[in-house]
Formats: C-alpha cells, structure tokens, sequence
C-alpha cells in the first residue's frame, strides 16, 4: 500500500512540474505578441495532467478496492477462527461441567462407600468382641493365656523343628570338616616338612691317646678348673677311653667348649692363659656362626628386617634342645606349618610368621630367671615387636586366653611339630629322676606338707604347715630350696619356687 501511494505522489509531482514549466518561460524569455501560441501549449499540458490524474485516481481506486477486498476477506478468515476458537471453548466447558459433575457424584459415591466400610469394621469389630466374650467364657480362659497356649504350643513345635535342622546341619558340618581338617593339616605338615637333627646335652671331643687327658687336667687340677671356670661346662674323663665328654644343658657354652678344646689340644700348649685365649677366640666364631644361622633361618621363612639382637638369638636355636628336637629345625617346621595354615583359613600371614618364629626365642635367653614365655615376651616387648605377636608368644601354650586366630594358629602350628612321631624323646629315668629329687628337696625342710614338681619340673610347689612356719619364714624356706635345687638337680631352663602358706579355719555342725 505504501509503495503505491508513493508511485502516484512522483507521478503527480511529474505533471505538476510539465505544467508549470512553459509559464515561467513565457514570462522570462518569450515576448508578449506571442500569448496564443503559450495559451495552446498550456492547454494541451493540461488536459494531459488531467488525463494522467484520472488515470491515476481510477488505478487508484482498483488498487483501494482490492486493498479493501483483501481486508475484507481476512476478516472473514478470522471471523471464522475466533468462531471456532469460542465453539471449542465453549466445548471444553461442557465437558469440564460434565467431568466435575462425575467427580462430585463419585466423591459423593466414596464417601458413601467409607461411611458403609467404617460401619461394617464397628459391626465386625463388635461381633469379634462378642465371639470372644463367649469362647472365654466357655474355655474358661482369657484373650491373653489361649493365646500364651497357642504361641507355646507353635513354639515348640518350631523349637523341634529347628533342632532338628542344627542338628542335623551340625553333624553334615562336622562330617565335612573334619575332612576338610585332616586336608589342611596333612597338606601344612607337609610344607613344613625339615630334616631332623637329634641334640644332646653331651658333646665329644675325640683324642689321640689318653696322655692328652693329663695335660688337659694340668699341675694340681688348674686347666681342667680354669677351662671348666671359663666356659662353664663339664668336663668328663672317665667315661670312655680315646673321648672327653663335655655336659651342659646350655648348649651354646657346650660348642665354644668343645671347638676351645679341639684346638688346645692341635695346639698342645695348654695351659690357663692359652685356655682363656683360646674360649675367648671360640666364643667369638660361634657368635657370628650363631648370626648366620639366624639369618638363614629368618630368610628360610620369608622374614626380613628383623632386628640383629634377635637374629642373634633366634642362630641360638642350632645348639638348644628341647625333648632332644633340635630347636632350629622344630622353629622352622613350625613356623612353615604355621604359615601354610594361615593361607589356607585366610589368617594373617605375617603375625604368624613372626609368632612362629619367636614363640620359644625366651628359651635361650639365659641371662634372666623365668619361664621362657615370661622371658619371649619381656625380650620382644624390648624391641617394640608388634603387640599381636607379643600376644602369639604367650598364649601359645595356653598361659593366657587366645586374642586372635593367629595366636591359636601358632599353638596348632607348635602342638603338630612337637607332637608328630619321632620328633621328640625323652629319657624318662633322668625326668622321673629329676622330679624326685626336686620334691626330696622340698620335703626335706620342716615344717614342709607336700610338694608337687609341675610343669616337666619347672616349678615347685611347696605347701607348708601354717602353724610351724610363718610368713617371713616361708620366704626364707623358698630361698633355701632354691639354692639347694641349684646347687644339687641338673636342670634345663629355671626352677621356680612357689611356697603356698594357707590358714583355713572348719567347723562341722551337727
């Protein structure tokens, strides 16, 4: 629309222009006889602007028209639209009224329905109340006891049931374990399998003639008393001819022995500064020989980083006995027995690995009185040890309660490589022996009842009379047997002395 007013505005502005034109001519350039010929050309100019303009006002007038019937038609379209637009509100109106219609009739119907629902729980409820009134009254029991008699009758039932189940799951576990036991400590045993070596208390140092025995005793007795002094072993001569034995339960102070004496007698010249030069070159062999063998022993099992000190006592083990089973090996079957159960039950390796290794370690420690678990535990606490192995070492025979499966491991691991034939003998005469004299001890002081050796002679127990002994008497009596047992028995490891004084005070009514 705007585009064609502005073509009729430049075509009207045109004619203006050729109209208007020859005028200003005439009045400045032509002269005025010539007003005729001015007046004819005006005149056509001015039917041609007027011809133009009606041309113009009929085009645009067509184009008004069609400007006007499109407006009309649009009109129409969106007559139509607004039309359907209200019909289908007007639709959705109904059909809201009709839905809200349904849902006030359907909250009405529920409404009904809850109010029928709550009457009938009232009427059950009520006919409950009333069936029950009369089952008590013809049971003669209340709401509460049938239902006490009812639940103890399920109960036992269930009760039958379930024992019968556990029973009968126990027994298809103990079957299968058992299986499973024998499985796991045939295979441990195996991989813990070592060579045996049969220890003594004696050792034998083989000798050309017996003149080497009067030289080995010296002028008056003083080599024999200075080597006897300084390796503090015993020296035994008559025996056996071509042979001196050396006795000790200590089997360390046995080997400097007997490698000091070896090369004494090579040497010849005995006599006591060589025997003091000599022990003292043979102690310092045997300790790096004892280091080594506790690094060998310590890498036989995977252990690694620990400290000197104690790789020092664990090289000990090659010349300690106990039960005649050489400790060295019976450590190191245990230990991979121990570590071969710990796989298999998915225990901690590593605490048994050290628990094994450690638990006899206070045997060789002898420097300090105690039982050798007192003694393994106080000398790995020194070293700040990890306290779960601490813990292995002494419960592993059962002085205190296990803590962990691996303490317990440790003592299964002990119990199979002691126990197993042929691991360990005893000389039962020289025990029997040994215990005798122990209690004759004890029994020979006054005022001793009784005394019981215990613990493979470990320990004494001395009870005494209450009334002849009193309490300061009993520590000087516990102080007597001590000496004397030191003094008289042989004895491996300690003797404890444990004096029991008890008043008791009876009465017997009658």
């Amino acid at each position: 629309m705007s585009l064609l007013l502005q073509s009729l505005l430049t075509t009207f502005n045109k004619a203006g222009k050729k109209k208007s034109a020859p005028v200003k001519q005439s009045k400045a350039e032509k002269p005025k006889p010539v007003k005729v010929a001015a007046k004819q050309a005006t005149t056509a100019s001015t039917a041609q602007a007027d011809t133009a303009a009606r041309e113009i006002i009929a085009f645009a007038r067509e184009e008004a028209e069609k400007i006007r019937e499109a407006a009309r038609t649009e009109m129409r379209g969106l007559q139509e639209s607004v039309k359907d637009l209200q019909n289908k509100l007007q639709r959705e109106e109904a059909d809201l009224d009709r839905r809200a219609a349904d849902q006030s009739g359907k909250e009405a119907a529920l409404i009904k329905q809850e109010q029928a629902i709550e009457a009938n729980k009232a009427e059950i409820e009520s006919l409950k109340k009333k069936q029950v009134e009369k089952l008590e009254a013809i049971s003669s029991l209340t709401r509460d006891k049938a239902k006490e008699i009812l639940l103890e009758a399920v109960n036992k039932k269930l009760a039958k049931d379930v024992a019968d189940r556990i029973r009968a799951a126990e027994e298809e576990i103990k079957e299968t374990a058992d299986e499973k036991a024998k499985e796991i400590l045939v295979d441990a045993i195996y991989h813990g399998a070592t060579d045996y070596v049969a220890e003594y208390t004696i050792s034998t140092v083989k000798i050309a003639d017996d003149e080497v025995k009067g030289r080995i005793i010296g002028k008056d007795g003083r080599n024999i008393r200075t080597f006897e002094k300084v390796t503090g072993v015993d020296i035994d001569m008559d025996e056996t001819p071509g042979e001196i034995r050396l006795s000790s339960y200590d089997g360390v102070r046995r080997e400097i022995a007997r490698v000091a004496l070896e090369r004494l007698i090579k040497d010849g010249r005995i006599q006591p500064t060589r025997i003091e030069e000599y022990v003292a070159k043979a102690r310092r062999d045997i300790d790096k020989i004892i280091f080594e063998e506790g690094k060998r022993l310590c890498h036989a099992v995977g252990a690694y980083n620990v400290p000197h000190d104690l790789v020092s006592y664990l090289g000990r083990f090659k010349y300690r006995s106990s039960y005649g089973q050489n400790m060295l090996a019976h450590t190191l079957e245990e230990t991979k027995i121990g570590m071969k159960l710990a796989a298999e039950l998915h225990a901690n390796v590593d605490i048994v690995r050290l628990g094994c290794l450690f638990h006899d370690i206070g045997k060789v420690v002898t420097d300090e009185e105690g039982s050798h678990i007192e003694l393994g535990v106080k000398l790995l606490k020194k070293y700040n040890m990890p306290q779960v192995v601490v813990d292995c070492v002494a419960q592993h025979h059962e002085d205190e309660e296990f803590t962990s499966k691996e303490s317990v491991l440790v003592y299964i691991s002990d119990a199979i490589s002691g126990s197993r034939p042929g691991a360990r003998y005893e000389n039962y005469d020289e025990y029997v022996k040994r215990l005798t004299a122990i209690e004759g001890i004890a029994t020979s002081k006054p005022g001793v009842m009784e005394a019981y050796a215990i613990s493979a002679g470990r320990e004494v127990r001395v009870i005494v009379d209450p009334g002849k002994l009193t309490d300061d008497e009993a520590i000087r009596l516990a102080s007597e047997v001590r000496d004397e047992i030191k003094e008289k028995v042989t004895y491996p490891g300690t003797v404890t002395v444990t004096v029991i004084r008890e008043t008791r005070a009876q009465q017997v009514a009658k």
